[in-house]
């Protein structure tokens, strides 16, 4: 009898599943709704730029902060890679310890230095600290570092997830600011002394920026470019890297966890069967901007994750200088497997090719997933 029982409460459970499930999707919004969003003042703009003038040098040192073990790929590679094209300041990453940083989704790089060399090299700190999303918001290395660079004058710029760093910090507290969609919620619940601001991909209060989502990236670093060597530097990198316009607008509404999110996750995780290892190859001299947005992208599908390959082990310099390991050693990769080589496309223009990629192979709906994990508003 007993076990008569269990056996139908197991049959019960299972039933009830789908029936509980099917409840909550119902309670989520339905597809989030895109609008263009308004223009932003002169003023305003002018008034950000100002706050984010070079505090020390007249040329700037910008310090690309992470930890060892999982940092957001593109919000590494990203300023980093727009940043040394620009020439503008002297750019270099940093670990907290000795090693490689492992990049999450993807992608693994060697660090110019460690934070306690760069301290060696450069006791009176940086002028800028870009601090990407990581897999600890509290980090005691990386978080007492930031507060010293902080307390040394340097402009603190948190970047997406990077966000809830900076706000483990204390720095972000009676402050105007912002972070990625998905984490706002539980950012502001740990941190209600935060004046969160919406509608804008980049805020800046009081020597720290933050912004949205991981594509603010681009926006941010084209901006800081600006506030460094002024409007027309930046516009002839926004050209080179294929953006014909950026500023500090942004739909905020427009992102969240709605049903058809909720849905896709669902559906491309159960569809284990089909979960596919794509190959990317990596090349000397890619450019760093493409392949994160690219690699990036193809590995938040929930179907696939890209891997980047080469012929040998051995560390493949990128076009600005950074030092990346191949995750695969293969001479070739299977054809209905390989992704399309980075190439020489507009950087900027990686991310909508990837996306368009997405779309052929999973479908729209998963193309529409990954730009909004991306906070990339793709469907203006």
């Amino acid at each position: 009898m007993t076990w008569r029982l269990l056996a139908w409460s197991g049959v019960a459970v299972a039933a009830l599943v789908p029936i509980i499930g099917g409840i909550w999707l119902l309670t989520l919004p339905a597809a989030s709704a895109f609008k263009v969003p308004l223009p932003i003042a002169v003023a305003e703009h002018e008034a950000m730029l100002a706050s984010l003038k070079p505090p020390k040098r007249q040329r700037p040192l910008i310090a690309i902060v992470g930890i060892n073990d999982m940092t957001e790929t593109t919000d590494y590679l990203m300023p980093y890679g727009i940043l040394k094209r620009a020439d503008v300041a002297d750019v270099v990453t940093l670990a907290t310890a000795p090693g490689p940083v492992t990049l999450f989704p993807v992608l693994k790089v060697e660090p110019d230095t460690t934070t306690t060399a760069f301290d060696d090299a450069h006791p009176d700190g940086a002028d800028y600290v870009i601090v990407p999303a990581m897999s600890r918001d509290d980090d005691p290395a990386v978080v007492q570092w930031i507060q010293r660079q902080a307390a040394k004058g340097a402009m603190i710029v948190g970047i997406c997830a990077g966000g809830k760093v900076v706000a483990s910090t204390g720095l972000l507290d009676g402050k105007r600011a912002t972070t990625h969609w998905f984490y706002l919620k539980n950012w502001r619940d740990k941190h209600p002394a935060i004046n969160y601001v919406a509608d804008r991909r980049i805020v800046v209060d009081r020597g720290v920026a933050t912004t949205t989502g991981i594509s603010a990236s681009m926006p941010m670093s084209l901006t800081l470019i600006e506030a460094i060597a002024g409007r027309s530097k930046a516009e002839a990198i926004a050209r080179e890297i294929g953006l014909p316009a950026w500023d500090e607008r942004h739909d905020s509404s427009a992102f969240k966890f709605d049903r058809p999110f909720a849905l896709t996750a669902i559906r491309n995780t159960l569809a284990f069967w089909s979960h596919e290892q794509l190959g990317l190859m990596l090349t000397p001299d890619v450019d760093e901007v493409s392949l994160a947005l690219i690699a990036d992208g193809w590995s938040r599908t929930y179907r696939s994750h890209a891997v980047t390959f080469a012929a040998t082990d051995a560390v493949v310099t990128s076009r600005n200088g950074l030092r990346l390991y191949p995750q695969a050693v293969a001479a070739s990769w299977p054809t209905e497997r390989l992704l399309p080589a980075v190439g020489a496309m507009p950087p900027a223009q990686a991310l909508d090719r990837a996306l368009a990629g997405i779309e052929t192979r999973y479908g729209a709906g998963t193309a529409d997933f990954v730009a909004m994990q991306l906070e990339y508003p793709r469907r203006q």
